[in-house]
């Protein structure tokens, strides 16, 4: 089993702050957005560790891995979606309450980034108003996980060397398609796993590093390799701004800071202190269905308040981490626990509970946005 590390979830509370204050309007985090690319690089290396070392003790089935991803993912994701939906019924014009169905046919599916990629761009003005935009990293993440567990099975037994050349090559391509995708398709660029593949490979990277290369390096040098990581980081957060192309070779800041931490940060780091204190650990405990509430709230409070002020905003960031915690306490950790749910039941949910979302985003958009709310 993997060794639990404190400042991993250090580290995501790194991510889902940003995010949540740059979606808030605070002007002084104006690289917020890159927290997206942190938790690439954390999914990568966690995920990838795990089908590691369930390949070296032949433990390794898909089922398993997919039941582990609907036990993380879909829980917390049909809750967030459920009380989405008066809100959505009650406020969203009907040409708003047609893009929110359908929204709820691609949520599911996890094809969302598709759909936004074609509809808005993720900076764009009318973006504000789009309840669940930001489930398109959601959609990146698991359409990487449908392939990058069957490339391991498959090229596993060609040897570590192989199979980390092959993703290596992958990410390359990956990159190299970021520089031309900026460039003449910014929005696919931005929304699509072809551009977005190489982040979660850099932490597949450093999984592969910390398993079967890590080399003893002395504190000093963890210190100095962890506080680059850091600053890196923070750096990317404070600096950047949404005028840079993105992703693009810019991305490489915060991803390789990132890859810095997970890789160099040990027990006596300064940097290990900062993300193991239990504050911080406890907001990354808390950061995916902290990142879920975020969004829908802001939204809703702009529609219902017009135009509300930053105190009202930085409230409602505040609302989102404590409707995190109800979530991760009363949705997520029961759903994870296998003595609570079998996989069967997790199974079964799953495909109950998509079906049910895409059906109410199909007869919203059959609806025409429901129009006869308004007579």
């Amino acid at each position: 089993m993997m060794k639990y590390r404190s400042e991993i979830d250090g580290l995501r509370a790194f991510a889902v702050v940003p995010v949540v204050l740059f979606h808030a309007g605070f002007t002084g985090l104006s690289g917020g957005f890159i927290g997206v690319d942190i938790f690439f690089v954390i999914s990568g290396y966690l995920i990838s560790s795990i089908i590691l070392g369930e390949l070296e003790k032949g433990t390794f089935t898909l089922t398993s891995f997919y039941e582990r991803r609907a036990r993380r993912i879909l829980p917390a994701l049909f809750f967030v979606l459920l009380v989405c939906l008066p809100f959505a019924w009650i406020y969203l014009f009907p040409s708003e309450l047609i893009d929110f169905g359908k929204s709820l046919i691609a949520v599911p599916l996890f094809s969302s980034n598709f759909l936004f990629w074609q509809s808005s761009g993720y900076f764009a003005q009318d973006s504000e108003s789009i309840t669940l935009l930001h489930t398109w990293s959601l959609a990146v993440e698991e359409q990487f996980y449908v392939f990058f567990p069957l490339i391991m099975m498959v090229l596993w037994r060609f040897g570590t060397k192989v199979l980390f050349f092959f993703l290596a090559v992958i990410g390359v391509m990956s990159l190299a398609y970021t520089e031309i995708g900026w460039r003449n398709y910014p929005d696919a660029n931005f929304f699509l796993i072809f551009s977005r593949a190489w982040e979660l490979l850099i932490g597949v990277a450093v999984a592969f590093y910390l398993i079967f290369k890590r080399p003893s390096i002395s504190l000093l040098t963890s210190q100095i390799l962890s506080l680059i990581g850091l600053l890196a980081v923070v750096g990317s957060i404070v600096f950047l701004d949404k005028s840079y192309p993105f992703p693009s070779l810019y991305a490489l800041i915060p991803t390789l800071g990132a890859a810095f931490i997970i890789a160099f940060c040990r027990s006596g780091t300064i940097v290990h202190s900062l993300l193991s204190n239990r504050v911080i650990v406890g907001i990354g405990l808390i950061s995916y269905s902290t990142y879920l509430w975020h969004l829908p709230l802001f939204v809703y409070a702009k529609m219902i308040l017009d135009e509300p002020s930053l105190p009202i905003m930085a409230l409602l960031a505040s609302l989102s981490l404590l409707l995190g915690f109800i979530s991760w306490r009363f949705v997520e950790k029961p759903f994870r626990d296998k003595n609570n749910y079998t996989r069967k039941q997790i199974f079964i949910a799953s495909l109950v509970g998509s079906f049910v979302f895409i059906l109410i985003g199909a007869s919203l958009v059959y609806m025409q946005g429901a129009e006869f709310r308004y007579e």
